[in-house]
Protein backbone atom coordinates (compact mmCIF):
# COMPACT_ATOMS: atom_id res chain seq x y z
CA UNK A 1 0.00 0.00 0.00
CA UNK A 2 1.37 3.40 -0.94
CA UNK A 3 1.86 6.22 1.54
CA UNK A 4 -0.98 8.14 -0.11
CA UNK A 5 -3.36 5.18 0.17
CA UNK A 6 -2.41 4.75 3.82
CA UNK A 7 -3.09 8.43 4.39
CA UNK A 8 -6.52 8.24 2.73
CA UNK A 9 -7.47 5.30 4.96
CA UNK A 10 -6.60 7.22 8.10
CA UNK A 11 -3.15 5.73 8.65
CA UNK A 12 -0.18 7.77 9.88
CA UNK A 13 1.11 10.50 7.60
CA UNK A 14 4.80 10.47 6.79
CA UNK A 15 4.81 13.71 4.80
CA UNK A 16 5.27 17.06 6.52
CA UNK A 17 3.92 19.36 3.81
CA UNK A 18 1.07 21.04 5.75
CA UNK A 19 3.17 21.58 8.86
CA UNK A 20 6.07 23.08 6.92
CA UNK A 21 3.63 25.23 4.93
CA UNK A 22 2.17 26.59 8.18
CA UNK A 23 5.63 27.38 9.59
CA UNK A 24 6.84 28.99 6.36
CA UNK A 25 3.63 31.01 6.04
CA UNK A 26 3.99 32.27 9.60
CA UNK A 27 7.62 33.39 9.28
CA UNK A 28 6.96 34.89 5.84
CA UNK A 29 3.96 36.72 7.29
CA UNK A 30 6.17 38.25 9.97
CA UNK A 31 8.50 39.55 7.26
CA UNK A 32 5.56 40.78 5.17
CA UNK A 33 4.06 42.85 8.02
CA UNK A 34 7.18 45.02 8.19
CA UNK A 35 6.77 45.98 4.54
CA UNK A 36 10.51 45.93 3.86
CA UNK A 37 10.51 42.77 1.74
CA UNK A 38 8.94 42.59 -1.73
CA UNK A 39 6.46 39.87 -2.71
CA UNK A 40 9.08 38.40 -5.07
CA UNK A 41 11.62 38.26 -2.23
CA UNK A 42 9.00 36.64 0.01
CA UNK A 43 8.35 33.93 -2.61
CA UNK A 44 12.08 33.18 -2.88
CA UNK A 45 12.46 33.21 0.93
CA UNK A 46 9.44 30.94 1.37
CA UNK A 47 10.75 28.45 -1.17
CA UNK A 48 14.22 28.42 0.39
CA UNK A 49 12.80 28.01 3.91
CA UNK A 50 10.44 25.23 2.77
CA UNK A 51 13.32 23.31 1.19
CA UNK A 52 15.63 23.87 4.18
CA UNK A 53 13.01 22.68 6.68
CA UNK A 54 12.13 19.59 4.62
CA UNK A 55 15.81 18.65 4.43
CA UNK A 56 16.43 19.41 8.12
CA UNK A 57 13.42 17.36 9.28
CA UNK A 58 13.88 14.49 6.82
CA UNK A 59 15.17 11.96 9.36
CA UNK A 60 13.51 13.57 12.38
CA UNK A 61 9.80 13.27 11.51
CA UNK A 62 7.85 10.68 13.50
CA UNK A 63 4.07 10.87 12.90
CA UNK A 64 3.53 7.85 15.17
CA UNK A 65 5.32 9.72 18.02
CA UNK A 66 4.73 13.43 17.25
CA UNK A 67 6.79 14.82 20.16
CA UNK A 68 9.84 12.67 19.42
CA UNK A 69 12.43 15.02 17.89
CA UNK A 70 10.44 18.14 18.78
CA UNK A 71 13.50 19.93 20.16
CA UNK A 72 15.43 19.23 16.96
CA UNK A 73 12.59 20.59 14.82
CA UNK A 74 12.08 23.71 16.95
CA UNK A 75 12.88 27.01 15.24
CA UNK A 76 14.26 29.42 17.80
CA UNK A 77 15.24 33.07 17.92
CA UNK A 78 16.53 33.99 21.36
CA UNK A 79 18.72 37.03 20.71
CA UNK A 80 20.50 34.57 18.39
CA UNK A 81 19.10 33.90 14.94
CA UNK A 82 18.06 30.38 14.00
CA UNK A 83 20.51 29.20 11.32
CA UNK A 84 17.75 27.82 9.07
CA UNK A 85 16.00 31.20 8.95
CA UNK A 86 19.26 33.08 8.36
CA UNK A 87 20.20 30.69 5.54
CA UNK A 88 16.85 31.21 3.80
CA UNK A 89 17.07 34.98 4.35
CA UNK A 90 20.52 35.09 2.78
CA UNK A 91 18.87 33.87 -0.47
CA UNK A 92 17.12 37.25 -0.72
CA UNK A 93 20.05 39.33 0.51
CA UNK A 94 18.83 39.94 4.07
CA UNK A 95 21.68 40.33 6.55
CA UNK A 96 21.55 39.26 10.20
CA UNK A 97 21.09 42.84 11.45
CA UNK A 98 18.17 43.25 9.04
CA UNK A 99 16.61 39.98 10.23
CA UNK A 100 16.90 41.10 13.85
CA UNK A 101 14.99 44.27 12.93
CA UNK A 102 12.27 42.40 11.03
CA UNK A 103 11.63 39.43 13.34
CA UNK A 104 10.83 39.22 17.07
CA UNK A 105 13.91 38.98 19.30
CA UNK A 106 12.25 36.07 21.16
CA UNK A 107 10.41 33.52 19.02
CA UNK A 108 9.88 29.81 19.42
CA UNK A 109 8.19 27.88 16.62
CA UNK A 110 7.41 24.20 17.18
CA UNK A 111 6.90 22.17 14.01
CA UNK A 112 5.60 18.75 14.97
CA UNK A 113 3.55 16.15 13.13
CA UNK A 114 -0.10 17.26 13.29
CA UNK A 115 0.64 20.56 15.08
CA UNK A 116 2.55 23.79 14.50
CA UNK A 117 2.55 26.33 17.31
CA UNK A 118 4.54 29.37 18.35
CA UNK A 119 5.32 31.67 21.24
CA UNK A 120 6.61 35.23 21.02
CA UNK A 121 8.57 36.21 24.11
CA UNK A 122 9.62 33.90 26.92
CA UNK A 123 6.38 34.45 28.84
CA UNK A 124 3.98 34.70 25.89
CA UNK A 125 1.02 32.46 25.28
CA UNK A 126 1.48 29.45 23.03
CA UNK A 127 -0.64 29.84 19.92
CA UNK A 128 -1.54 27.05 17.51
CA UNK A 129 -1.05 27.79 13.81
CA UNK A 130 -2.00 24.37 12.44
CA UNK A 131 -3.58 21.34 14.02
CA UNK A 132 -4.68 18.03 12.52
CA UNK A 133 -5.59 14.56 13.67
CA UNK A 134 -3.87 11.45 12.39
CA UNK A 135 -6.71 10.92 9.92
CA UNK A 136 -7.87 14.40 8.82
CA UNK A 137 -6.86 18.05 9.08
CA UNK A 138 -8.74 20.17 11.59
CA UNK A 139 -9.30 23.86 11.14
CA UNK A 140 -8.26 25.90 14.15
CA UNK A 141 -10.87 28.57 13.39
CA UNK A 142 -13.49 26.94 15.61
CA UNK A 143 -11.08 26.43 18.48
CA UNK A 144 -10.12 28.87 21.20
CA UNK A 145 -6.94 30.17 19.58
CA UNK A 146 -4.90 33.08 20.89
CA UNK A 147 -6.57 35.40 18.41
CA UNK A 148 -10.03 34.23 19.50
CA UNK A 149 -9.07 34.60 23.16
CA UNK A 150 -8.11 38.23 22.51
CA UNK A 151 -11.39 38.84 20.68
CA UNK A 152 -13.31 37.35 23.61
CA UNK A 153 -11.58 39.76 25.97
CA UNK A 154 -9.42 37.19 27.72
CA UNK A 155 -6.41 39.08 29.02
CA UNK A 156 -4.35 36.46 30.81
CA UNK A 157 -2.66 33.62 28.99
CA UNK A 158 -4.27 30.24 29.31
CA UNK A 159 -2.47 27.63 31.38
CA UNK A 160 -1.32 24.47 29.64
CA UNK A 161 -1.58 21.29 31.66
CA UNK A 162 -0.36 17.84 30.79
CA UNK A 163 -2.20 14.93 32.35
CA UNK A 164 -0.67 11.50 32.38
CA UNK A 165 -2.48 8.31 33.18
CA UNK A 166 -0.69 5.19 34.31
CA UNK A 167 -2.21 1.78 34.67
Amino acid sequence: MSQRQSQRRGGPRADMVPEIAAAVGFVSGLLRTRGCVSEQQLRVFSGALREALAEHYKHHWFPEKPFKGSGYRCIRINHKMDPIISKAASQIGLSLPQLYQLLPSELTLWVDPYEVSYRIGEDGSICVLYEATASKPVSSYGMLTCKNQMMLGRTSPSKNYIMTVSS
